[in-house]
């Protein structure tokens, strides 16, 4: 099966769940041929300026605006990534946070070229390298924690009643621009919202921490299809738990690698539950919430919530990981009730 990253214009329509026809808009080139000459970006560049960054992150308030982190966790994340940035003619910080800003409030190309005061040419070029970038870069921090960490960073509420759970997981959407290809439009088309959509998994530790985020799907591929085709399974062993919706009709694949399955309970018939089936359904409610809580941290960064461009799905797997190693750098949300 195909993913998101993988279409391309060339791209002719298979029975795969996830293709989309790879259109090119004037307000979104992310995806164009990057290989222009420098000197014509410099052409076009505007009087020289102060950094902007120097200008925009002033303190946590702002910086929390325009990037999702912390002052602290731009400066860090600054030092890690400036080797090997690019030799762009802006300084890198203000690289990392035309990047950032892209990823958090999804301005308009052109938008971001006036802030910074280079050509649409460049902005493209520095989001797509810097995407490339973070994406290498960052994989350490949405790591697959072993059973150990996991038992370590366990918050109360899972202890008390989940003690042996691995994971909590959960589908997200977010809306597509149509295509013009009838079968493309078909293939990301979501009954359950409605219109067309990109489709993803989210597994997160029982702390917090995001440990999984899939490849980016059309809306109509079913919640068994990811699981089964995104490699999260891989990740599981023996013994292991893993919470989840009513929607998650895995069981089966859980159980040949003998992975129990915690979730809400189904009635019966039209028959009320059980006292103990509404005992147990509530309880796994109150502590499934979290990954339903960061999701939405996700989704602050509003690339991950605006509908997306037809030409922009190729890249949106890398966005989808990158936006989650962010939201990783924040902290685990869980801590922030305490």
């Amino acid at each position: 099966m195909e993913t998101a990253a993988a279409m391309t214009e060339e791209s002719t329509h298979r029975d795969a769940s996830t293709q989309w026809e790879n259109l090119h808009l004037n307000d979104h080139s992310y995806t164009r041929d990057t290989a222009h000459a420098t000197s014509h970006d410099q052409a076009t560049q505007f009087p020289e300026q102060k950094d902007l960054y120097t200008e925009l992150l002033c303190n946590d308030r702002e910086c929390l605006a325009y990037t999702g982190l912390p002052l602290r966790a731009f400066e860090a994340l600054a030092t890690e990534l400036t080797p090997g940035c690019g030799s762009f003619p802006l300084h890198p910080k203000d690289q990392l946070l035309l990047t950032l800003m892209k990823l958090r409030l999804n301005l308009l190309q052109d938008d971001i070229a006036k802030r910074f005061r280079v050509s649409q040419a460049l902005v493209s070029r520095i989001f797509s390298h810097w995407l490339e970038h973070m994406e290498v870069k960052l994989r350490g921090y949405m790591p697959w924690m072993g059973r150990e960490a996991i038992q370590a960073t366990m918050p109360q509420c899972f202890k008390d009643n989940f003690p042996k759970t691995t994971c909590i997981i959960d589908c997200s959407e977010t809306p597509l621009q149509r295509a013009h290809n009838l079968d493309s439009r078909g293939e990301s088309y979501s009954h359950y919202y409605g219109e067309n959509t990109v489709k993803y998994l989210v597994a997160i530790a029982p702390c917090g921490l995001i440990m999984f985020i899939s490849p980016a799907y059309g809306g109509r591929c079913s919640d068994k299809f990811i699981s089964t085709h995104s490699g999260f399974l891989e990740y599981l062993r023996p013994g292991d738990e893993v919470m989840a919706d009513r929607g998650f009709l895995i069981q089966d694949l859980l159980h040949e690698r003998k992975v129990k399955l915690v979730m809400p309970a189904f009635t019966k018939r039209g028959l009320p539950l059980s006292e103990e089936d509404t005992t147990s359904t509530r309880r796994i409610a109150n502590v499934r919430v979290h990954v339903e809580r960061v999701i939405r941290r996700l989704k602050n960064y509003k690339i991950l919530k605006h509908r997306v461009p037809i030409n922009l799905t190729p890249k949106y797997s890398s966005i989808l990981r990158v936006c989650g190693c962010l939201c990783n750098l924040r902290g685990d949300i869980i801590q922030e009730d305490k």
